[in-house]
């Protein structure tokens, strides 16, 4: 009825022999989340930095690319370059956008305990808040 096996599994490992592939450790593997949160953030805060510039959104883009280098060993995070192409996304879309973003870089930072990015992300957070104003309740 069923076909036996022939192959080896490559999930199985012998008894006693190394893993031959690498690790992480929680503490990796959150380092790992936050670095991309907190670059996809960057990369938004870039975009909305061409559609409405402001001294605030500088600043933001400046300490998310400290928090982004701090995390990956020193590596400098890649910027959206300055000019855009194309129908560029509304001012309150990205402001939206960069919300959400926080948010899920103030819950990886949350769980790693990582204080700093918490109270940025959750400044960011307030930031992007009040740039999109109050929404109904029906919308949220």
């Amino acid at each position: 009825m069923y076909e036996p096996i022939r192959g080896k599994s490559v999930h199985s490992t012998m008894a006693g022999t190394p893993h031959d592939f690498p690790h992480r450790s929680r503490e990796e593997e959150l380092d790992i989340q936050l670095a991309g949160h907190l670059a996809a953030l960057l990369a938004v805060t870039d975009e909305l930095r061409v559609a409405a510039p402001s001294a605030d959104l500088d600043t933001a883009a400046e300490r998310l690319a400290c928090e982004i280098a701090r995390l990956r060993g020193g590596r400098t995070p890649a910027r959206a370059s300055a000019t855009t192409t194309g129908r560029a996304p509304s001012a309150t879309a990205l402001h939206r956008r960069a919300h959400a973003l926080a948010g899920r870089a103030l819950v990886v930072a949350a769980s790693r305990a990582d204080t700093t990015v918490a109270i940025l992300a959750a400044e960011r957070m307030d930031a992007h808040s009040a740039a999109t104003g109050p929404r109904p309740l029906a919308s949220r």
